[in-house]
């Protein structure tokens, strides 16, 4: 597998940008595109389409290549695989089922190829304003491909907007639902991890009443009450506080336990003062152990660069490509260290590598089960097989 990554602030640099990138030698097949909801992704898909590449698109928070970090413009991984080796899946859910539309995906998966694996992308937020369901999808999804089978990704932003986010493919675009490059795993080889690296802080919390993504009780005491002193915060808060309180939020989400020892963020959206209570990004079933978090650290990105190191080091292998989808959270949070953090891992693997601020990521902690993220640095490395 031969790849290059590319940048752009407009599609005419885009367009220039591959005409430079294809020769004799390179003449890519996919491209793997992430851009600003304020770029003209229609214009870049009729280039790309006009070049025979099949894409795999989604909107963005923020997108990166080796050497650049941007907000509002286009980024892309030039991908030179047989088309023998993959195939690109288009679902758009509009007003179906979830769950049908993602075991209809998974059994095209199958019918590809017996050991399939997958790079995919949902869309986050729609038009209407519903946040994609990130933990049924991957939950369906495994059951549907096997517990065996790998899949990394991520799901589409826009800017912050919260107004609707889009993922695409050659002629078809959705602001509710799901495109993947499904690869054939007996000839192209998928490593990756999902890590998050936030710190538990005091003792262990238990949500006894909650509704959805509405949590109302910590502990048998209100939630936002609970929360908001937490934030050192009074639990008066008027209306004009709640950016301060979302700003807050993104830097304090929850440590919840999940199966296996394993652990996930979820992270208080706003407060919802009709019902109450704190207005979560992923639902907290009732009896959900959690934690307070502490401030994120320095050696978070240390934490994510070694474990990556480590893994190359175990599996002494390279890599020919490199994708990473990383929480739109880790951006402000991390200012600048979010920069070293993607170039840390373009380092490591010594290979092109392209990226996009997320909604929510999809992958595997190292040694674990496949899982939906929400604060993570979630990477992946696509190798050919010789």
């Amino acid at each position: 597998m031969k790849a290059k990554s590319i940048k752009g602030k407009s599609t005419e640099d885009i367009k220039q940008a591959i005409e430079n990138s294809i020769s004799d030698s390179f003449t890519p097949t996919v491209a793997v595109l992430f851009i600003s909801v304020k770029q003209d992704r229609k214009a870049i898909c009729e280039l790309l389409d006009s070049k025979n590449i099949d894409i795999l698109g989604a909107t963005s928070c923020g997108e990166f290549t080796n050497g650049h970090q941007t907000e509002g413009e286009i980024a892309l991984l030039l991908l030179e695989l047989s088309k023998e080796h993959y195939t690109i899946l288009y679902e758009d859910i509009a007003d179906g089922s979830l769950d049908d539309t993602v075991s209809r995906l998974a059994n095209n998966a199958l019918k590809q190829f017996t050991n399939p694996s997958l790079i995919i992308c949902s869309t986050g937020i729609n038009l209407k304003g519903k946040l994609f369901e990130g933990e049924k999808l991957v939950r369906n999804l495994s059951q549907n491909l096997g517990p065996d089978k790998i899949f990394f990704g991520g799901m589409a932003g826009d800017d912050w907007t919260m107004k609707g986010s889009f993922v695409f493919t050659n002629g078809k675009e959705t602001n509710y639902g799901l495109v993947a490059l499904v690869l054939n795993s007996d000839k192209i080889t998928l490593k990756g991890m999902a890590i998050t690296g936030w710190k538990p802080m005091g003792i262990a919390r238990i949500v006894t009443k909650s509704k959805g993504n509405l949590l109302y009780e910590i502990d048998g005491k209100p939630a936002i009450e609970l929360y908001l002193k937490y934030l050192g915060m009074s639990d008066k808060i008027a209306e004009n506080d709640f950016k301060i309180f979302e700003e807050l939020s993104i830097e304090y989400p929850f440590i919840v336990e999940r199966d296996k020892n394993e652990t996930v963020l979820k992270s208080p959206m706003n407060i919802d003062s009709t019902e109450k209570a704190l207005f979560m990004d992923i639902p907290m079933p009732e009896g959900s152990k959690f934690w307070f978090t502490h401030p994120p650290e320095f050696d978070i990105v240390e934490e994510v660069i070694e474990k990556a190191s480590q893994l190359k080091k175990d599996t002494n292998e390279e890599a020919d490509a490199l994708l990473i989808f990383s929480c739109a959270g880790r951006q402000p949070i991390l200012g600048p260290m979010a920069t070293d953090e993607n170039e840390g891992l373009a380092e490591v693997w010594n290979t092109p590598m392209a990226g996009f601020f997320t909604y929510g990521e999809f992958g595997r902690v190292l040694n674990g089960k496949q899982n939906f993220h929400s604060g993570a640095c979630c990477w992946v490395t696509l190798k050919e097989k010789i």
